[in-house]
């Protein structure tokens, strides 16, 4: 709930962000002052950020699909796409988690998770229908984007479960959104020109919110879910992002809200309902 919370409320801050800010600069120092954050928190709890060399290259692929084309991506979409257009395309990754996780972990796709995802699909498909979404070929390219973006998530996620990580979780999230952010800021310093003295305190305290909870705090809970929970099932729990984000959208940008929305609400809070009952908690894997 921490992790939906954290990443729904993002979308119409960081769209509100993109008036001021490039979007591979916005994305990337955020990642890198909340791995910072992180980081001191690590060394105050005393857990070990140290790397075992064998560990290196999934690390790696996991930074690239969790955070490179999560956050890279989906950014770069919002130039082309509402705040609440982009929120909804992305959380079609539970659909994608729950089917891979079936066909690489084995996972059951019980009766209950069945019908916790029609439910879910229909909530975003109502969202979906109250959206004013042309047909301009720049919107099929944000959507493509973000499609891809979620897609790739998904795999991460599904690998992660299947393969955790064998460090401190502040360790793991830490080195995630340092190495993953690492080719957004290259990217960022080769086609994006920054001025910094030009943000207002609006897109500061936006930007902050990012770093802080959408990006430190919603990754450490959205691993500790994926150590807890099977992977199809922490994915549905977030089902409950693209609600918040269109509703922020609607509070903070004006975008449009109506009956869909509404009814989407119910019809994902009933997914989430549903997906919390028939999830057994997984045992927790120990850090060394």
């Amino acid at each position: 709930m921490i992790t939906a919370f954290g990443w729904g409320s993002n979308w119409p801050l960081l769209k509100m962000l993109l008036t001021e800010m490039p979007p591979l600069a916005a994305r990337s120092y955020a990642g890198f002052l909340a791995a910072a954050l992180l980081a001191l928190v690590a060394l105050a709890m005393r857990q070990s950020l140290a790397v075992p060399r064998a560990i290196w290259p999934r690390l790696c692929l996991f930074a690239l699909l969790n955070v490179t084309a999560w956050m890279g991506l989906s950014t770069i979409a919002l130039l082309w796409l509402d705040a609440a257009e982009g929120a909804i395309i992305a959380y079609t990754m539970p659909v994608w988690a729950a089917l891979l996780a079936w066909l690489m972990l084995k996972e059951p796709m019980g009766w209950a998770k069945i019908v916790a995802l029609c439910l879910g699909g229909t909530g975003i498909g109502l969202l979906f229908a109250g959206q004013p979404f042309d047909i301009a070929a720049d919107k099929y390219l944000g959507a493509a984007m973000i499609l891809t973006a979620a897609i790739l998530f998904a795999l991460g996620a599904v690998l992660a479960k299947g393969g955790p990580l064998p460090l401190p979780p502040l360790a793991v999230v830490t080195w995630q959104l340092l190495l993953g952010c690492a080719p957004l800021f290259i990217a960022s310093l080769l086609v994006e020109e920054v001025a910094l003295g030009a943000i207002s305190a609006r897109g500061w305290a936006s930007f902050l919110w990012m770093a802080v909870m959408s990006l430190a705090i919603s990754y450490l809970t959205w691993f500790g879910a994926l150590r807890r929970l099977p992977a199809s099932s922490a994915a549905l729990g977030t089902l409950l992002a693209p609600v918040i984000g269109t509703l922020g959208a609607g509070l903070l940008l004006e975008e449009a809200l109506g009956w869909p929305q509404f009814a989407a609400l119910g019809c994902i809070v009933l997914a989430v309902l549903l997906a919390a009952r028939s999830a057994p908690v997984a045992p927790r894997v120990a850090a060394p």
